[in-house]
Parts: structure tokens; sequence; C-alpha cells
């Protein structure tokens, strides 16, 4: 087996998306995401996040899988009086789920490739870019009636300020995929663009751009 290929404890959460370098705090309660956890924090303490595919109203305790997801090492860990867990993942590496493995954990088990992406450190977007990125950022934020630290917002990187924005913003589990998958910083912020645009027109927001209109 090549070393790319690792076998990970699977997490799947319909609209949380983790990129690498990226963080993302969780409540763990679920009984077998906490045996997850346990087993995790006694070995390489990594768990892959994944989107399921479909959830809507139907609950499925075993829906089908997206298939590109982030490995997210857990860098914070905070064990409750009840069995439950606060914990941190801080994404690794994107990755292609290659094979669901076959178990006896509660928890689901996958066998994925580490090396589908090249997730080094991106080039920094143009000025015109990023400006375009922060000044669609802040009129979702009007049109939705957010309460934004815009100072603080714009002192993160550029691949900050767009994985931040795609992790937090109330789009679909399909468009937060799609930001996943994107393989440069560069797209994923013009496709990011493009969203926030259509959100904030979903909320009673201007007109679209005339490019995409």
């Amino acid at each position: 087996m090549s070393e790319a290929i690792v076998r990970v404890p699977l997490f799947p959460l319909a609209g949380a998306i983790l990129f690498p370098r990226s963080q993302l705090p969780l409540h763990i309660f679920e009984p077998r995401y906490r045996a997850m956890i346990e087993d995790a924090g006694s070995a390489l303490g990594r768990i892959g996040m994944i989107q399921p595919q479909g959830v809507g109203d139907q609950v499925d305790d075993h829906p089908p899988l997206y298939r590109v997801g982030c490995i997210g090492e857990i860098i914070g860990l905070e064990e409750l009086d009840d069995g439950r867990f606060n914990i941190i993942l801080q994404g690794s590496q994107r990755f292609r789920l290659i094979a669901e493995a076959d178990v006896g954990t509660a928890y689901r088990q996958a066998d994925v490739d580490t090396a589908a992406f090249d997730d080094s450190e991106p080039q920094p977007l143009g000025l015109a870019q990023r400006s375009e990125v922060e000044r669609e950022a802040r009129r979702l934020g009007d049109a939705m009636g957010l309460t934004v630290d815009w100072a603080a917002v714009n002192r993160l990187d550029d691949e900050m300020l767009v994985n931040a924005i795609a992790q937090v913003a109330p789009f679909d589990a399909g468009a937060k995929q799609a930001l996943l998958e994107e393989a440069t910083l560069a797209g994923r912020a013009d496709l990011l663009v493009q969203l926030m645009q259509f959100l904030r027109a979903a909320h009673g927001g201007s007109d679209l751009s005339p490019r995409l209109q």
C-alpha cells in the first residue's frame, strides 16, 4: 500500500468542512463519536472530516459520503464530566476517499488518498481579487444583519480569509463541498465570491454583479 494511503476514522457532518491550516471546533456528544475521540486520542490523534450526501430531514445512520474530505489533527481536547468532548481540529491535508473499511467500531473508517491534492501553502491572491472577497463578505454580512469585526477580518491572510468564510457562511452542503474540492486558492476565492453574491440576493441584497447576470 502506498504511503499516501492511510486509514482514518470518519466524522460525517453536513455543513462542516475543514481546510489545511484551518481550525474547526467541535462538540462531540454521540456515543459512537465519543468512542472515536477516545480511540483517536490514544493513537494518531487525527480524524477525517467529511460531509454526508443528501442529508435533509430524514435521519440516516449510514448515509453515502462525498468523496473528498480533510484530515484534522486533534490539537485541543476537553473531556466534560458527562463524557462529552470539546475538541479543536487543525486541518492537515485534504483526501480522496478510496473505500470504507470493514471494521468493528461503531464509527466508520476508510482508506483515503492523502496525495490527491497539492496542499502546500498557496500563492497569495492578487490585490483586486482580495478586495473583491472582502467587499462581497461585507455586503453579505450587511444583507444578513450580521455583526462582524471587519478590522480583525482584514488582518487575516488570504488563505485564512477565504477558508474562514467558506467554513462559516451558511451555504448548503453542495456549495461547501465545491469550495472544499476547488484545487487552488484563487479558484476557491472566485467561487466564494459567486456564492456570496447569490446568497446575498436570496436575502434581499442588491443585484448580482454584471459579469454574473
